[in-house]
């Protein structure tokens, strides 16, 4: 009996116990103080003892994995990659092959705790897999996803099984085999599994990352990875009872039957106590520590149910986690569980299928059947996957990323390869060579389908980016965002004093925004116009019925009103980019979103969520139309223009700017409303306005030299849009058009602070790039600059009204192209810096200070006048 390491104190009294299983004949000791150190003061080594020990190789594998993922993070590597590689790296097959490192480290004496702890890891893994997962979408999947599913499954595991039978006639010629008939027969199964999976969750991630999601290639891609891995379970199952099994008998088909049994047990008496608990908690209200911890020990109970009955105790931990219903218990147990199972028990999982890999001992002909197989069962499934595409009639190159996207790989196919090692169906060799080559096609999928798909953009180009540039009698497109129920009634009440009427509709694309939380994937979701009825099932989903609800009622309710309810779901360092791309796709002319404070009981402003102020940030920056930040401070109490009658009275305060002319469009079209006063102040530079002085070091910035050059074709624009508005509503009652005339910012304040508190809606130009007299000095001491000088001024909390504000910024077109067409312009200057405006708003123009000309591309801008 070999001894433990340590002194001789720590081996007296221990017992001896050998391996049930006899394998390689080792014997193993253990000694109840041999758990924890006395400290190395009193002389002992903490690696000999096993809590120590433990401890650094957790440790260990953590930072490696943690380095690997940080490292192949640029080459879009998912974690799973990382994590097996780090394995790889401590096994024998690299630091491994240090004996002294090997027997300091990964002793034999702690590959039973290290396992025993991954695999509960693994349970908590599965049975959060399970609690993700949303069978209903199975019910809903077309059949074009369910042959998809099954055209990629069937070629591969066909080529799969050929492999383990190919490779296991290759080690009985050698002696290698030793394994019974059975267990070769069933290493085809495992074989065929592992290559002819689709990883769902990994899918998912590639998916997100890609912004496939809310494509139809993404759709179809999701519908067909979940089918697949019902399958591929289902599979597994099989090949677990087959495998636990000796000799082919009747044993085999209880264990069958008895999982089944399971199951139905899960279905039938589980689930409905589970419900019965989610009853008995009040909704919004967080869930009893005593049912959570029933829950919890329930994984561990139905883990040793189908360990005992003859299946995997992982079976057990999934069919369990599928039974807990979507909703707000599964959030709670996701929410305490997510971080630690993933972050630290399952890496070592993956580490240990690493340290189980050799590929020393693989011979070169066993690594060219392998990369032969490899290369067969991924051209199988997306051969398989690319005829189906063409059945359907969709694109080849659709059809090829499909195909490449169904051989994604990651939990399962770990969990099949181990699973079938510890039951001896495969030997080490196998293991290996599996393992790799799993790794392998995972890793290559992600970098291949970025450079190969790139899904063409519809550049459809559509004119009517902004207000001022829609007609009266043409529909009116508005994305309105809204992050929480509390945003709706003002959107609503805004977008009923718009006018809506059947030859002037609005179409309204109303998108709830939600955080991406968890191992969730990032995602658009279209809801469908009609509720279900159904009751919510988590908080957010309670929040986007409400929002759905309350816009359905005002759809309902209002003539010329369409509405189309979607949920987005991203991180909010990306979420701009969700909002930009379905304006763009859905030609949207007015992105609505709300300002990151709201009003509270005694009148101020205060922040809800600060990240709300860098997706508006971000918004403004890289929309492709109109964009409106709505401050809300109520208005007309949520209750509607139509129905009610209630009179809004709205100011418009002009000062000049394509901004400004944005607003006054809004304006122009609420003025059509009966039930709508619009009051105009138009801000005039008197007779002793000073034009701001630039300093000497910043007069070679191409903004401000923009500005000062294009002033003047500015001011004629201005005239002659107000002029326009004026000579068109001469003979309204509702719309009264006043001229302020002041000579600096103070005399504006002041104007802005006498106005009669009369007004619900304030709307002004966020004055991009603009510099003006009017406003000279207020964007010194601007809490918001997104909101613009004024609109800062309205919406902070010492504004003496509370009244709500809408900022809007115009969209500019930066594309040079559609601005100048040989022949169609003269030489003037007027054109000329037009042309310089529109570059230098993109930020990609270079000044020059001195003069001369500036070079966009191949085109020289040079101005008569100016000497440019």
């Amino acid at each position: 009996m070999s001894g433990l390491g340590g002194n001789g104190s720590n081996i007296t009294g221990n017992v001896s116990i050998s391996d049930t299983k006899g394998r390689d004949g080792i014997v193993v000791c253990y000694a109840p103080n041999m758990i924890r150190t006395s400290g190395v003061l009193q002389g002992d080594n903490p690696l000999d003892f096993s809590l120590p020990l433990f401890i650094l190789q957790v440790t260990v594998i953590v930072l490696i994995t943690r380095c690997l993922v940080f490292i192949l993070k640029p080459l879009r590597q998912p974690r799973v990659v990382s994590e097996i590689i780090g394995g790889v790296l401590l096994g024998p097959s690299v630091l491994g092959r240090s004996k002294q490192f090997a027997e300091t480290l990964f002793p034999l004496r702690s590959t039973m705790i290290l396992e025993t702890m991954s695999h509960i890891g693994l349970l908590y893994f599965l049975f959060l897999v399970g609690v993700e997962m949303d069978l209903t979408v199975i019910k809903r999947t077309g059949k074009k996803a369910f042959t998809i599913a099954i055209s990629g499954l069937i070629l591969p595991f066909i080529i799969g099984a050929s492999y383990a039978i190919i490779l296991g006639r290759m080690e009985e010629e050698v002696a290698i085999n030793k394994n019974t008939p059975n267990q070769g027969k069933v290493f085809f199964l495992f074989s065929g599994v592992a290559l002819s999976v689709t990883a769902f969750p990994v899918l998912a991630r590639i998916l997100a990352e890609l912004k496939l999601l809310s494509t139809e290639l993404g759709k179809v891609a999701m519908s067909a990875a979940l089918v697949n891995d019902i399958l591929a379970w289902t599979l597994l199952s099989l090949s677990i009872a087959l495998g636990e099994n000796r000799k082919v008998s009747l044993a085999s088909l209880w264990v069958i039957l008895s999982t089944i049994g399971f199951v139905l047990f899960c279905i039938f008496v589980v689930r409905p106590a589970i419900r019965w608990i989610i009853r008995r908690t009040p909704e919004g209200e967080s869930f009893n520590e005593f049912y959570i911890s029933l829950i919890l020990t329930g994984v561990m109970v139905c883990g040793f149910i189908t360990d005992t009955i003859g299946s995997h105790s992982i079976v057990g931990a999934f069919v369990f986690g599928l039974i807990i219903p979507n909703g707000p218990l599964g959030t709670q147990l996701l929410e305490k569980l997510e971080d630690f199972v993933s972050g630290l028990l399952i890496p070592l999982f993956f580490t240990m299928s690493g340290l189980r890999t050799k590929m020393g001992d693989v011979g070169a002909p066993e690594w060219g059947y392998a990369f032969f197989t490899f290369i067969l069962a991924s051209l199988g499934k997306v051969g398989g996957t690319l005829l189906i595409c063409l059945y359907y009639k969709m694109q080849i190159s659709e059809g090829l990323t499909l195909g490449l996207l169904m051989n994604t790989k990651g939990l399962i196919e770990i969990i099949v390869l181990n699973v079938g090692r510890d039951q001896e169906v495969m030997d080490d060799n196998a293991f290996a060579l599996l393992v790799l080559m799993t790794t392998l096609m995972t890793s290559i999928i992600m970098p291949i389908v970025h450079e190969f798909y790139r899904p063409a953009r519809r550049y459809v180009p559509y004119k009517l980016r902004t207000l001022q540039s829609s007609k009266p009698d043409s529909e009116l497109r508005i994305l309105a965002c809204v992050h929480t129920p509390r945003n709706v009634p003002t959107i609503i009440s805004l977008l009923e004093a718009s006018h809506p009427t059947k030859k002037s509709p609005i179409s309204v694309y109303a998108l709830h925004l939600v955080e991406l939380t968890g191992r969730a994937s990032a995602m658009l979701i279209v809801h469908e116009n009609h509720n279900s009825g159904r009751p919510a099932v988590n908080r957010t989903q309670a929040q986007s019925d409400h929002i759905i609800n309350a816009f359905e009622n005002y759809e309902q309710h209002m003539g010329g009103v369409s509405v189309k309810p979607l949920t987005a779901i991203s991180p909010y360092s990306t979420m701009h980019e969700d909002i930009c791309n379905l304006a763009e796709d859905k030609r949207v002319a007015f992105i609505l979103v709300p300002f990151h404070k709201q009003q509270t009981v005694d009148g101020g402003m205060e922040a809800t969520n600060p990240a709300f102020r860098a997706v508006n940030q971000n918004v403004l920056a890289n929309a492709p139309c109109s964009v409106g930040i709505l401050v809300d401070r109520g208005l007309g109490g949520g209750s509607r223009v139509a129905s009610s009658h209630t009179t809004h009275h709205i100011a418009v305060l002009f000062f000049g700017g394509p901004d400004d002319r944005e607003a006054l469009s809004y304006a122009r079209r609420m003025s059509e409303h009966p039930e709508v006063n619009i009051t105009v102040l138009h801000f005039i530079a008197g007779d002793n306005a000073v034009e701001p002085v630039i300093p000497s070091n910043d007069r070679n910035d191409i903004k401000i030299l923009n500005v000062i050059t294009d002033n003047d074709r500015e001011k004629l624009q201005d005239d002659h849009f107000i002029n326009e508005f004026r000579m068109k509503n001469i003979n309204s009652d509702s719309i009264v058009y006043r001229e302020m005339v002041v000579n600096n910012g103070e005399e504006t304040v002041a104007v802005i602070r006498s106005m009669d508190n009369i007004y619900d809606l304030f709307i002004v130009g966020r004055g991009q790039g603009m510099i003006s007299p009017l406003t000279a000095g207020l964007t010194d001491w601007s809490e918001c600059p997104e909101l613009g000088a004024i609109g800062d001024l309205l919406s902070s909390s010492d504004f003496a009204a509370t009244v709500s504000v809408l900022v809007v910024q115009q969209y500019v077109d930066n594309e040079l192209d559609t601005l100048y067409s040989p022949g169609q312009h003269g030489d003037d200057d007027e054109f000329n810096m037009h042309v310089v405006n529109q570059w230098t708003q993109s930020g990609q123009g270079h000044g020059h200070g001195g003069g001369g000309e500036i070079q966009l591309g191949n085109m020289n801008l040079r101005s008569k006048k100016n000497g440019w």
